[in-house]
């Protein structure tokens, strides 16, 4: 897995995580500031890195959709034609949420509960009697994106929704001053409308099914490969059903999540983990008979076995029949423990493998896999921890050894909270960074992970370098060089001279979060 970050002193920075069955670990980092992010030199550092490890270790890589990486992608698979290279998991649930979050219906109720929030966090004693009539329980609850602080904060919301509206009906808060603006009579009249409870059920019931998945492939606690592209297909009918199964109302929503699937989640390494999960395809045989299920079993068996004739037309023509037909070992009674949806799949072929050592091998090692490599982003946090304002001296080489101590580190501490089954919430995070669009107007434009698509982007490219316009809009700094700013002047003059008297405006830093299950 690989990633780019940028430190304080805008030093580019490119991750290399490795993934096993015990989870995700932090391999090295490399300073990139004097090269563009070419296809080529994401590449040498890939290719670099499965040197070190031993070729013969590695099944695939696992990055983001960018064009530079799949320009990697092409490269690679040349060199070494037996490894895979995937699209990140997280990152294209990701792009679906954010594309149904601009469908109009689903958009304008975000808009109006961000509204009622926005009001009630801004001054203190609409914050103070909201805690009050919820039991000192925040409506906000942040996540590590903005799509999962939507999502998560919605569902507060409607754990909330009788205690906020008998709160909007209490004579307290009808005799505040600041709720008789226009701001906090939009805010009463929202949450005392029906239709907008209606729509934040329907939002919740919409998405809820995207961010169950979104769970499983963003946190450590088992492979991801063996399930999303069954539990993918469950969500699709989990959000039809959300619809009531008219295909006028949910065909706009399917259609975004089929384009984003294409290409990116239903290559034939998911396909293939998906016909080798029994957890699938015992439960409904039909699978078997889907034709394009059996090319992408045979596509994914030649790369995987290459020039390896022999073994290929033994494992197809003799040993996946086995597996097919329920017979030898498959047929046990003991065999039957893939109906618990708790089940480890590795585990299961290591017992009733045995008869098809061809097929095992293959089918252990695509399902010890990750399909995310949102792992790899969680160093950001880390490097930004280490490298502060007040030391931002280090050189790459001690950066490089102090994240690799210190991530390291944080996943052997989670992984031991998982073995003494703690439960943990990978969509939950510490801070309010991904939940500013909550707190006050605009607040969307600050998060900080930005999910970008290239289909939907600027696909022009330097004839020269190859690079993608956008990639060198960015760096230039395109974006910051239009935004409209004060003169120091004037800003001086404007704080001087205009204090406001009414009630401070709480800023992200003064809010403490407290979590609903401590009450």
């Amino acid at each position: 897995m690989t990633d780019a970050w940028t430190d304080m002193k805008r030093r580019s920075i490119m991750n290399v995580c490795m993934h096993c069955s015990g989870g995700t670990s932090f391999l090295k980092s490399k300073e990139t500031s004097d090269v563009s992010h070419t296809g080529e030199v994401i590449f040498e550092l890939v290719d670099k890195s499965i040197e070190e490890v031993g070729a013969e270790h590695v099944m695939q890589v696992c990055t983001d959709n960018a064009s530079n990486n799949m320009a990697a992608k092409k490269l690679l698979l040349e060199k070494r034609p037996k490894i895979f290279w995937t699209s990140c998991a997280t990152h294209t649930i990701n792009l679906m949420l954010q594309g149904i979050g601009n469908i109009k219906r689903f958009k304008s109720i975000v808009d109006q509960a961000q509204k009622v929030t926005i009001f009630i966090y801004a001054h203190h004693k609409t914050l103070a009697y909201m805690r009050k009539c919820t039991k000192r329980r925040d409506i906000i609850r942040p996540g590590v994106t903005r799509f999962a602080s939507n999502f998560l904060t919605l569902q507060s919301l409607a754990e909330k929704r009788d205690a906020l509206r008998g709160m909007v009906v209490d004579r307290a808060w009808e005799e505040m001053p600041i709720v008789k603006t226009k701001k906090g009579k939009d805010a009463t009249a929202t949450l005392m409308d029906a239709n907008f409870w209606k729509g934040v059920t329907l939002c919740l019931k919409v998405f809820e099914p995207l961010f169950c998945l979104l769970r499983l492939v963003d946190g450590d606690v088992k492979p991801s490969m063996p399930w999303l592209y069954g539990e993918m297909l469950k969500a699709k009918t989990k959000i039809k059903e959300a619809f009531g199964n008219n295909e006028k109302n949910y065909r706009e929503t399917i259609a975004i999540i089929d384009k984003k699937l294409k290409g990116r989640l239903d290559s034939p390494l998911h396909k293939t983990a998906y016909l080798l999960n029994p957890h699938y395809t015992y439960a409904n045989k039909e699978i078997f008979d889907d034709s394009s299920m059996t090319v992408a079993l045979m596509r994914c068996a030649e790369q995987y076995f290459g020039d390896d004739e022999i073994s290929l037309k033994k494992m197809i023509n003799e040993e996946w029949l086995l597996y097919e037909n329920m017979e030898g070992p498959f047929k046990k009674n003991l065999a039957s423990s893939w109906e618990r949806a708790d089940y480890n799949p590795v585990g299961w072929w290591k017992l009733y493998g045995t008869e098809v050592p061809l097929l095992q091998k293959m089918a252990m090692r695509i399902l010890s896999l990750t399909s995310s490599s949102s792992g790899c982003e969680r160093n950001w946090s880390v490097y930004e921890m280490i490298h502060t304002k007040r030391r931002n001296r280090l050189t790459i080489d001690r950066l490089n050894n102090m994240v690799y101590i210190q991530f390291n580190t944080r996943m052997l501490s989670k992984r031991q909270r998982l073995k003494d089954k703690k439960k943990t919430d990978s969509l939950v995070s510490n801070d309010a960074s991904e939940a500013q669009g909550w707190l006050f107007e605009g607040g969307d434009d600050h998060a900080l992970v930005v999910f970008r698509d290239d289909e939907d982007g600027d696909q022009g490219v330097h004839p020269a370098t190859g690079i993608p316009y956008d990639v060198i809009g960015e760096a230039m700094g395109a974006q910051e060089q239009l935004q409209v700013r004060r003169s120091a002047r004037v800003r001086d003059l404007e704080e001087e001279e205009f204090e406001s008297e009414e009630e401070d405006v709480l800023q992200d830093d003064d809010i403490e979060y407290e979590d609903d299950d401590e009450y």
